[in-house]
């Protein structure tokens, strides 16, 4: 990721449909005690896209190397800064994995699916298909990345907080409003760039991502309806993290 200006493109990721779950259901203990390293130079603003990058497959693999370290280390600044300010040490995600084929990587004995992302607590990791993400990537753009990333390390910061629910759904719109505040805080502290536009993709988006019509709100894996998603993930973007009852 490049220093701004970039292009507009920014939340177009949301177009595609994707499946985020926390894969097995496992609460292990996560490891790893190191406060995460800031970022080269963190006055900087970054914003996502590029000039010449869009629905045309021109983003480079190169490009989605680089934009998913910088959406990892954001999110590492983001959760550090939190933790610090509630008296708290932070432990990053134990590691960033890609996987080709399914079964290739196993949370808590089950192997993963193509097509997906997860964070795994089995192993406190975030795993995701790169062949999908990088075509994810290179049809929509870079802050598909973003999203993903943000959406699955809220994951990891509930299990780090002990946060646990009854239901999916009240994790997945948890996470959805934790994923809101780590890309409106960043965007407020000028760490993220986010262009005219964007939140009007970003709502379209969040209807491609819900769950489908007729979705019992109580099974296994529900994330939730358009308007919980957009309603969860809105609230963190615009409140902060205070919105995401966090407890």
């Amino acid at each position: 990721m490049t220093p701004l200006p970039r292009s507009d493109r920014f939340w177009r990721l949301l177009a595609l449909v994707v499946t985020l779950v926390v894969a097995g259901a496992c609460f292990a203990v996560p490891g790893g005690e190191d406060d995460p390293p800031a970022p080269d130079d963190p006055g900087t603003p970054v914003a996502t896209g590029t000039a010449e990058a869009g629905a045309d497959g021109t983003m480079t693999v190169e490009e989605f190397e680089q934009d998913i370290k910088s959406a990892v280390r954001i999110a590492e600044l983001y959760w550090a800064g939190e933790f610090r300010e509630a008296g708290q040490r932070f432990q990053r995600v134990s590691r960033i994995s890609a996987y080709k084929r399914d079964g290739e990587i196993e949370c808590g004995g089950q192997p993963l699916p193509r097509n997906n992302a997860v964070y795994c607590s089995d192993g406190d990791f975030i795993a995701y298909d790169i062949n999908w993400a990088v075509a994810a990537f290179q049809q929509i753009g870079d802050a598909f990345l973003y999203y993903l990333l943000g959406h699955e390390y809220a994951h990891g910061v509930q299990i780090r907080l002990g946060i646990r629910y009854e239901f999916t759904i009240q994790q997945e719109l948890q996470a959805d409003c934790m994923a809101g505040a780590y890309i409106g805080d960043s965007e407020r502290d000028q760490v993220l760039a986010v262009q005219d536009g964007d939140l009007e993709e970003l709502a379209a988006g969040l209807m491609a991502v819900a769950d489908d019509p007729g979705q019992p709100w109580f099974a296994e894996g529900a994330h939730g309806t358009v308007e919980q998603r957009t309603d969860a993930f809105f609230a963190g973007y615009r409140d902060s993290i205070e919105a995401c009852d966090l407890g």
